[in-house]
């Protein structure tokens, strides 16, 4: 199916909603019927009926028919946030006395789903660092019922081999899942490397302003079924159909600001490769980066997401360079048009930093839509005051 098609056709039958260019935004929460016999037909099967927006809604079926295209996927189900998209497919899957294999650090509040809320429903997880196949294989138990993948992450940048590890979870009966945020479908397409489901927090490429929060899960009819039947349906993570609108007008735009942040990303990080006061540079397409070809083999592109490290780095330096950005925000998430920094150190007490921790270290860059030169001229300033101030207190 042509990219075109889906970003700016599919789902969209304009003759229902007086040929209007952009998709209404169907606000009412509740939908009548002319007879009983119609409303029994549809509460006898709220997956594919309109009932009540706690399910489906006309405005989020045309943002499903679209994400569930761009991955290649049966169907999808949309989500208030990325984490709710996550928690409520992955409760949907496991049962008490169940295992699950995970990768080493996943984003936050996966990785506390995994370690703090699922041990409590009896289901044990065992974290691995995954970028080897015999990871997976020794980790797997008889009981292992689900692997759930991040790759890359979103601070080291860790891959997994997908096509290999679909292959050793299906000869075992594992599911397997994986949060593709990164890349979005347009980089990477796990389902056709044999995953079974994609997530993805919809509030960063997908949605590009920075204004709507969403999630969004990926698969095959049957798994997105009986995700929404039970766990969806009772936890209630609907997404509103103000957000899915949004996220519409985000979607007609995603080819060019992923490939507008892609190709800025590459003039930047060879910049900073090369200064002086630059210890590391992490980013999958980088030459330099341990799993190159892998990110090569299964990645079409790289998103505008890496990691930096100081030369001599401290806290006291670290919280320096940031402080003195004057266009690069301080802030979480990415995806947006705006660019962005988050220390590690944001998150560690001053007493707590480790300087021989290189994760410590890391300053997570996102790099969104302004010209290369003008951000690279940002970095440089807050660069030579990092370096003045330690020339002043040396």
């Amino acid at each position: 199916m042509d990219l075109s098609y889906i970003l700016n056709e599919l789902g969209e039958e304009r003759d229902q909603y007086y040929n209007a260019v952009s998709p209404p935004v169907m606000q009412s929460s509740n939908f009548a019927f002319n007879t009983v016999a119609d409303m029994r037909s549809a509460m006898s099967d709220e997956f594919d009926a309109t009932l009540y927006s706690r399910g489906q809604n006309p405005t989020l079926n045309i943002l499903r028919k679209k994400l569930a295209a761009l991955d290649g996927a049966g169907d999808a189900l949309l989500f208030s946030s990325g984490i709710a998209a996550i928690s409520t497919s992955v409760l949907a899957l496991v049962k008490q006395g169940d295992h699950v294999v995970c990768v080493e650090n996943p984003y936050s509040w996966t990785d506390k789903l995994f370690r703090h809320l699922l041990p409590k429903f009896g289901i044990s997880t065992t974290f691995v660092t995954g970028t080897a196949l015999s990871d997976f294989e020794d980790a797997a138990k008889p009981n292992t019922r689900l692997i759930y993948l991040e790759s890359p992450n979103t601070f080291t940048y860790e891959l997994q081999d997908l096509e290999a590890v679909a292959r050793f979870a299906k000869a075992r009966g594992i599911i397997t899942i994986i949060d593709n945020s990164y890349c979005t479908p347009l980089f990477q397409q796990p389902i056709k490397l044999g995953i079974d489901l994609v997530a993805q927090s919809a509030t960063k490429y997908i949605g590009g302003h920075s204004d709507v929060m969403a999630g969004v899960v990926t698969g095959s009819c049957e798994l997105i079924r009986q995700i929404f039947e039970h766990e969806f349906m009772n936890l209630g993570p609907a997404l509103s159909p103000h957000s899915a609108w949004l996220l519409l007008r985000g979607l007609r735009t995603l080819p060019l600001r992923l490939q507008r942040s892609f190709e800025s990303t590459q003039v930047i990080t060879n910049w900073l490769a090369q200064h002086d006061n630059i210890d590391t540079v992490l980013w999958p397409f980088s030459t330099t980066f341990p799993q190159f070809e892998l990110a090569h083999e299964q990645m079409q592109g790289c998103g505008g997401l890496f990691s930096i490290a100081l030369k001599n780095s401290s806290y006291a330096k670290i919280e320096a360079f940031c402080n003195s950005l004057q266009h690069m925000l301080i802030a979480v998430s990415w995806g947006g048009h705006e660019s962005l920094v988050m220390p590690a150190i944001a998150s560690i007490p001053p007493e707590k930093y480790d300087v021989d921790n290189p994760r410590h270290q890391y300053i997570r860059v996102y790099i969104g839509l302004e010209e290369p030169q003008y951000l690279i001229n940002d970095m440089q300033q807050a660069l030579e005051k990092v370096k003045l101030l330690e020339t002043v207190y040396s």
